[in-house]
C-alpha cells in the first residue's frame, strides 16, 4: 500500500518519523511529505503530496488542523482511499469534505493501527 505521511519528520523522537519507519517495516511504501526537508534517512521527501509519482492509497496526517485545512484540496485532489487523522490532527471540516468524495476517514493513531494489525 502507498502511504503519504504528511508532516514527516527527520527527528527520531517524533511520531511521524516512527510512522515512516513502522510503515516500511510492515511492507508499505511510505512517502514522506514536508516542504522544508529533502531527505529522511536517505529517502526522498516530497514538498507536496502532488509530487508523489504514484497513486496514494492512504494519507496519514501529522499536522495541525490549520495546516491540513490549507492542504485540504491538494490532499483530496490525490483521491486517496483513506485519510487517517492522528491525535491532534483532527479536522472535522476536512473529514466531511473527504467523506463527501467517498474517501474513508479514520480518527486513530497510525502507530497503534500498525502495532495491532488494524492498518
Amino acid at each position: 500500500m502507498n502511504v503519504a505521511v504528511i508532516g514527516a519528520s527527520n527527528r527520531p523522537e517524533k511520531y511521524s518519523y516512527l510512522a515512516l519507519r513502522f510503515l516500511k517495516e510492515a511492507g508499505h511504501r511510505a512517502f514522506a511529505v514536508h516542504p522544508a526537508l529533502r531527505t529522511i534517512e536517505g529517502d526522498k521527501v516530497y514538498a507536496s503530496i502532488r509530487e508523489i509519482p504514484e497513486p496514494v492509497d492512504t494519507v496519514t496526517l501529522y499536522v495541525s488542523p490549520q495546516v491540513s485545512s490549507r492542504l485540504g484540496e491538494e490532499i483530496l485532489g490525490t483521491s486517496p482511499r483513506r485519510i487517517i487523522f492522528n491525535p491532534g490532527a483532527e479536522n472535522p471540516e476536512l473529514e466531511a469534505k473527504a467523506r463527501a468524495r467517498g474517501i474513508t476517514t479514520v480518527r486513530a493513531c497510525t502507530l497503534t493501527l500498525l502495532k495491532t494489525d488494524q492498518f
